[in-house]
């Protein structure tokens, strides 16, 4: 049973993917680049960006490989989730571009590189190769539901950012339509004051002749 548990525990970390979550604020004008380390070639690297605030929540992007080459790209999006394998050893970047926007952006984003290795099971072990086998196959669909379940969560944390933003933006332009519409009834209110009193020192001041 010792060993059963082991066998879990070695699947369990053997089925997750070392990831890097992270949360940045890209100013108007600027550009930053963000580096992963891939050990080996065939590794999956998966990229997930969303805008939670600024602009129009759009962002370009850019991922390249050690030399330097263009892996995929985008223009003025809003969010991404793609996965792609890396062909070869070494540092990818992960870069993004607000330098046509005249706002700052927050930017939340993971990038991950995972690979898959299988468990190989010694001959002490070898009657529970049915058992770890089974064991090995329910794992990794947990770790896909698991996965699933955080982009889902991701996908309702992008949602709520950027309705907070709206939200904020509609409210103070609620604020400055109603200052404007305050300062525009009080002018109009002197402006008519000023116009019947100017009317009635007109017509004060003329004479008639009985």
């Amino acid at each position: 049973m010792r060993v059963l548990l082991s066998v879990v525990a070695s699947l369990l970390l053997l089925a997750g993917a070392h990831a890097t979550a992270l949360t940045t604020i890209l100013k108007a004008g600027e550009k930053a680049c963000y580096y992963a380390d891939v050990d080996g070639a065939g590794e999956k690297v998966g990229f997930y960006f969303a805008i939670q605030s600024g602009g129009n929540f759009e962002i370009d992007w850019v991922v390249m490989d050690p030399e330097d080459r263009i892996i995929i790209e985008g223009d003025n999006e809003r969010q991404g989730d793609y996965i792609f394998t890396a062909k070869q050893i070494g540092e990818y970047s992960f870069c993004f571009a607000n330098e046509a926007a005249g706002t700052d952006k927050l930017i939340d984003f993971d990038i991950m590189v995972e690979s898959e290795p299988r468990h190989v099971l010694s001959a002490s072990q070898a009657p529970l190769k049915d058992h770890t086998s089974a064991l090995e196959e329910s794992t990794y669909k947990i770790n896909g539901l698991l996965s699933s379940i955080q982009r889902l969560q991701k996908y309702f944390h992008t949602r709520h950012h950027r309705n907070y933003s709206t939200v904020l933006s509609t409210q103070s332009r609620l604020f400055w339509f109603t200052i404007l519409e305050c300062v525009a009834v009080v002018a109009m209110s002197l402006a008519q004051i000023w116009i019947l009193k100017t009317f009635f020192s007109r017509s004060g001041s003329r004479r008639f002749r009985v």
